[in-house]
């Protein structure tokens, strides 16, 4: 599952920046910092993604973790995308992908 697991990141980053969305500058320490679930209060969805879900996911596959069961991220991007005016039903695959490995 490791492998698809990290496939689905790449695949995210690579959609990310094909929408691009993809930012150089990290957000702020305090953005970052939030205690909101996917730091809703403070970034964009794709700004979560990016700087803080596909890192942290991937850090534990790859430090061999245990990944957390029962993500439900899929209904919070959809609606988040459309905030962002991002339309990537791509996107919207990958992460529902991810929740089903994560059942």
């Amino acid at each position: 599952m490791s492998v698809q697991i990290i496939q689905l990141l790449e695949d995210m980053e690579t959609e990310l920046k094909v929408l691009e969305c993809w930012q150089t500058m990290p957000p702020s320490v305090e953005a970052m910092s939030s205690e909101v679930p996917f730091c809703m209060d403070s970034m964009p969805f794709s700004q979560w993604l990016q700087w803080l879900f596909i890192p942290r996911v991937r850090a534990i596959v790859e430090q061999g973790g245990a990944l957390p069961k029962g993500a439900n991220i899929k209904p919070y991007a959809e609606e988040a995308l459309m905030v962002e005016q991002v339309s990537s039903e791509k996107l919207l695959k990958l992460v529902e992908q991810f929740d089903v490995l994560m059942k």
